[in-house]
């Protein structure tokens, strides 16, 4: 008999998911009160006596936020892309093919997803600053791949050695090259392993710092986690600006998650599943 749970279950539940979402409620709070009850005894009560949206409506008014999240949308994009198509060749030749060196790979890979940015900051600069990269996307894509190519990489692999021998070997019987089975029986089959990379590398893209802060200055390449960070002035700090563009800049995520959350679970339970 399926035991019910109780009262401490759910009390503990709503407790846990208070914790979490707190930070996301207090931003949005914080983005919807006046200047003047943002400081002093109003700071911290949790419903203003005046809300109001001006905030959000200065975000884009007073600022160019839609050319930031034009930018950030166009270069997350284009790397999601290239990283799954990179990555799903070179995962499928590491869990499937065999030849010498699998492990060195594998390795190599490894090592490039710890480097530190910092560590790599200056280099890719000189680099993309050199061939005449800055302030464009392509000045971007190229070092995102840097942190977002192994993630892809070391996440499809474990995908694709889930996904049973039999069904290639039944496909070589029939006559099918190593291509033709990648592309019907193993690519279909790792479509929500794909999916589940693919929404993690943009996650990474979108939120990605330092690389765009340092290659694109100019304004109209901006993305938006410098934008935001470049909001506050000589001598103040717009933080109900600030709140409402952290809004702003999650809800595209969240509605992405909701809308593909079944090829998500899918997908991480696909490749949590033992051989």
């Amino acid at each position: 008999m399926k035991k019910k749970n109780g009262p401490l279950f759910y009390s503990l539940l709503i407790c846990f998911l208070f914790v979490v979402l707190f930070p996301f409620l207090w931003q949005f709070i914080a983005s919807i009160k006046p200047p003047i009850e943002l400081f002093g005894e109003k700071a911290f009560s949790f419903i203003p006596s005046q809300p109001t949206f001006e905030n959000y409506k200065r975000v884009f008014t007073e600022r160019p936020f839609h050319v930031y999240l034009w930018n950030s949308f166009v270069v997350a994009t284009l790397t999601t892309l290239y990283c799954i198509v990179v990555a799903s060749f070179a995962a499928f030749a590491i869990a499937r093919l065999h030849f010498k060196g699998k492990t060195i790979i594998l390795g190599i890979v490894l090592a490039v997803s710890m480097f530190p940015q910092i560590a790599t900051l200056a280099p890719i600069f000189l680099f993309t600053q050199s061939v005449g990269l800055t302030n464009s996307y392509l000045g971007l894509i190229i070092p995102y791949t840097t942190f977002a190519l192994p993630l892809a990489v070391w996440n499809l692999t474990a995908f694709y050695r889930k996904i049973p021998v039999e069904l290639e070997e039944a496909a070589k019987v029939d006559g099918a090259s190593i291509m033709q089975t990648f592309r019907r029986v193993i690519l279909p089959l790792a479509l929500p392993g794909t999916f589940t990379t693919a929404i993690l590398v943009f996650i990474a893209a979108w939120n990605e710092f330092l690389f765009s802060l340092a290659i694109n200055t100019d304004e109209q390449y901006k993305t938006v986690p410098v934008g935001i960070a470049l909001f506050q002035g000589q001598h103040t700090i717009p933080w109900g600006e600030i709140a409402a563009a952290s809004v702003i800049v999650t809800i595209p995520i969240v509605i992405m998650v909701l809308i593909f959350q079944r090829r998500i679970i899918s997908g991480i339970t696909a490749g949590a599943i033992k051989e």
